[in-house]
């Protein structure tokens, strides 16, 4: 019996999730939503970690989460829940220690077999995603470059930006000029758009 934890922001989703595993035999499953890490009923820590690839986005929900377990010696693996053309969401799941990466579009028995993969500690990449996965690779930006414009998207002028930052306003000037360049953008709110649209911010 492999012991399963999914995680979702949404509720109905997460409850959809969690119907359609535990309908298969080999697998023991519990749920959280994807704010508060999970300390549930479990005695040993589950084997595998389904989260919706949004629920990275949550600052250090992953780390808090795993580190739970860590008292008893057995980190479970990751597995997330990814849509395509969304390469900058893909890096970040890379970043937290994913080893399974399954398309939310996709069949469940993919689920299922990644679930499986990742329990003994393999690797499992959806075949629709490996574009993805590659683009993933090839960021751009420098994360001095996405801490100036995901300031920039939440509307904060250069000032405010080069106090926050400590830097001076001609340095926050070229560190946005760089970030517009290399995504291709024509102004900072294209820039923002773009890397929102690749999941980088």
């Amino acid at each position: 019996m492999i012991r399963v934890h999914v995680v979702h922001h949404v509720s109905l989703f997460r409850s959809a999730l969690v119907a359609l595993l535990r309908a298969e035999t080999t697998l023991d499953v519990s749920s959280a939503p994807g704010h508060t890490p999970f300390r549930g009923a479990y005695v040993v820590p589950p084997q595998v970690y389904v989260a919706d690839i949004d629920c990275l986005n949550s600052p250090g929900y992953i780390d808090r989460t795993v580190s739970a377990y860590g008292d008893l010696g057995q980190r479970p693996g990751l597995l997330v829940l990814a849509t395509v053309r969304k390469p900058g969401a893909l890096r970040k799941a890379f970043d937290a220690g994913a080893l399974g990466y399954v398309n939310k579009d996709g069949e469940p028995r993919r689920l299922v077999e990644a679930i499986h993969r990742v329990a003994r500690g393999e690797r499992f990449i959806d075949e629709s995603l490996a574009f993805d996965f590659l683009q993933a690779a090839k960021m751009p930006l420098t994360p001095r470059e996405l801490s100036v414009l995901a300031l920039a998207a939440e509307g904060a002028p250069i000032e405010e930006i080069a106090r926050s930052l400590h830097l001076s306003k001609g340095t926050i000037r070229n560190y946005l000029a760089a970030a517009i360049r290399k995504v291709g953008g024509r102004n900072r709110l294209d820039a923002v758009r773009i890397s929102q649209g690749a999941g980088w911010l």
